[in-house]
């Protein structure tokens, strides 16, 4: 005699992973249903009056539905190095795909800080120098000027790094450049004074010809101190952005160019 199988517990009552999924109106056509076409050999359709409640979001890529929950446990088990990675990708996905810098940065920011937690300054700071980046092309100077001296100061005494404080103390000037030509003036002096070899650097001498040509009114004269610097430096985007946003405050410039 055949016996027969039961999926319900001694009440009676069938278990939730049991039950058929459930579908609701007002959301996306569920993908559980058969294709109209399928069952009267018309054209294929989904059946429009039903939608399924359990289908995920697609308000984000994919690559974001599971990569949070990992982090929570990494976190919990005290394993903030692959955390941070773990942001540093999340990260990643807002820049290319989605083009969310704001959330970018707090990824960027998250991670930095459970490196910190592991004593990892060298991948920290990589995270903060992304943060910088985004925060001064979001005119968030002030933030973007705190991480560029901070990095910088931690990096002059190295003895592997200190030739990278040039350029970190190099866009913290600029950012001040933009809110104000005595400022900029101002943490000019305080980096040479906080790192001699800065004075010699061709950073420090750029900045030091575009604050005379700036304090004359010149753009010419600004326009060819980048040119002579860029002959020998490539600029690159976010520089080319900056010296654009300094050189646009010369009274008569309104959007021109560094050509």
């Amino acid at each position: 005699r055949a016996r027969t199988l039961s999926y319900g517990d001694s009440s009676g009552v069938t278990p939730e992973w049991r039950r058929p999924a459930r579908c609701t109106p007002g959301l996306q056509t569920c993908s559980r249903l058969p294709k109209i076409g399928a069952l009267r050999g018309t054209p294929s359709a989904r059946r429009p009056s039903c939608t399924c409640s359990c289908r995920a979001s697609t308000t984000r890529p994919p690559a974001l539905w599971t990569l949070g929950t990992p982090t929570k446990k990494q976190t919990r088990k005290g394993r903030f190095t692959i955390a941070a990675k773990h942001h540093i990708t999340i990260a990643e996905i807002y820049e290319a795909e989605l083009v969310d810098i704001e959330k970018a940065i707090a990824h960027y920011e998250q991670a930095a800080d459970y490196y910190k937690g592991e004593e990892s300054n060298s991948s920290a700071n990589k995270c903060l120098l992304k943060v910088a980046a985004y925060a001064a092309q979001l005119e968030q100077y002030q933030k973007a000027i705190e991480i560029y001296e901070q990095v910088g100061t931690n990096t002059m005494d190295n003895p592997l790094l200190k030739y990278s404080a040039k350029e970190y103390f190099f866009k913290a000037a600029l950012c001040h450049f933009i809110v104000d030509e005595l400022n900029a003036k101002l943490a000019l002096e305080k980096y040479e004074e906080m790192f001699p070899a800065f004075t010699d650097s061709r950073e420090c001498k750029l900045l030091k010809k575009l604050l005379e040509a700036h304090e004359e009114q010149n753009s010419e004269a600004y326009t060819e101190a980048v040119k002579e610097f860029d002959s020998i430096s490539r600029l690159d985007q976010w520089l080319t952005t900056m010296l654009l946003r300094i050189k646009k405050s010369i009274q008569g410039e309104g959007d021109g160019d560094l050509k």
